[in-house]
């Protein structure tokens, strides 16, 4: 049910050293929208099995869907929060004609009730599971509300994208708003401009809204608390599947940095997609990612046997939501969230008897 992917590094120290959660420093969490859904059952187990009695720090870094995935993983009881998440997600219903405000103030509900009256402070406070939720800030015609010239801007993106993506960084900047005590830093080959935000009290929910905040389909954030004045939406923009290299900074206190460098720095990657887009005007490009960043990530993926047992025979889209009518798209969501345990018990095997043999290489 489950294809296991990993760069040709990661592969080296699974056959060397076996498979544990102690190898791994970083997760990632990409865009989506309710694709995640195929992905609820290996959540709950990574944080409510796998990675339930770790005791170093693993940095979440999320855009989008990704971002609001672990903004619940990264609270006090991950399995509970992520639960609450993909319920109320999937049983959103939308009016037949709904604008930009009311699927914003619908994501607002959602946010309030996934994260309650402790969850922000939990994040925050989480010695553990450090989140990091990427924002894209906008400039020139895409930082405007106006749908006209939004699209006017969203298509200057599109044509600039296709001649070269690093073009996109006169456009966007990325930010990164992150547990208080991260020591995480993100660079790429296209140079965008980016900026590191302390997750607060004050900016945390407006942050994750701007996370998930799709162009046209959704309202921005303007000016989040703390952060420069401006436009802020959807952190796939940039950053949809991630084609990045993540790495720490040094630190001055010697005994972290000597524990730091026993650790072999994997990155987990569970993904509903073998084929990584960089960013979101990519997704229709057949532009790979840089495979030096995948070298150590281990990527765990539905497998096509897996979707090929779902209903329809697909993980879940945002088409869902127009395409079919609320009760038929709850019932279908609700079956793949249930199916999605079996991609738990998959994993699960393989990490009671690990086997390198099954694990295939990247095609980037």
């Amino acid at each position: 049910m489950l294809d296991i992917y990993a760069g040709p590094s990661a592969l080296k120290i699974i056959k060397k050293k076996g498979f544990s959660h102690e190898m791994f420093t970083t997760m990632l969490g990409a865009s989506g929208g309710p694709k995640w859904f195929s992905l609820f059952g290996l959540d709950k187990y990574l944080f409510g099995e796998f990675f339930h009695k770790r005791t170093t720090p693993l940095n979440l870094v999320g855009s989008s869907a990704g971002a609001f995935r672990f903004g619940a993983l990264a609270q006090k009881d991950p399995v509970d929060a992520i639960t609450r998440l993909a319920t109320i997600y999937s049983e959103t219903v939308y009016s037949n004609k709904a604008d930009a405000k009311e699927i914003t103030e619908k994501a607002k509900i959602l946010l309030d009730a996934v994260y309650g009256k402790n969850g922000i402070d939990e994040i925050i406070q989480n010695p553990i599971f450090k989140a990091h939720f990427i924002v894209a800030k906008c400039q020139g015609l895409t930082s405007f509300e106006s749908k006209p010239l939004q699209f006017l801007g969203l298509l200057s993106s599109i044509i600039l994208n296709r001649v070269d993506r690093s073009l996109l960084k006169h456009q966007y900047q990325r930010f990164i708003y992150h547990h208080p005590a991260s020591d995480l830093k993100v660079t790429d080959h296209c140079q965008f401009d980016t900026h590191y935000q302390p997750l607060s009290v004050n900016n945390l929910k407006c942050a994750l809204l701007a996370s998930g905040s799709i162009p046209m389909v959704m309202e921005g954030v303007k000016n989040i608390p703390g952060s420069p004045k401006g436009m802020y939406r959807d952190g796939g923009i940039i950053d949809y599947h991630f084609d990045v290299q993540i790495k720490h900074t040094e630190r001055q206190n010697t005994d972290v940095q000597k524990d730091k460098n026993k650790k072999d720095d994997l990155i987990l990657y569970p993904h509903f997609n073998t084929q990584p887009k960089a960013g979101w005007f990519d997704k229709n490009l057949n532009r790979k990612v840089q495979s030096t960043h995948y070298q150590n990530v281990v990527m765990l993926v539905p497998s096509d046997r897996f979707i090929a047992s779902l209903p329809y025979g697909k993980i879940p889209d945002r088409k869902d939501f127009t395409e079919m009518d609320a009760p038929t798209r709850i019932k279908y969501w609700r079956k793949v969230l249930s199916e999605t345990e079996r991609l738990a018990e998959s994993f699960d095997l393989f990490c009671q008897q690990p086997n390198p043999t099954i694990i295939q290489p990247f095609n980037l």
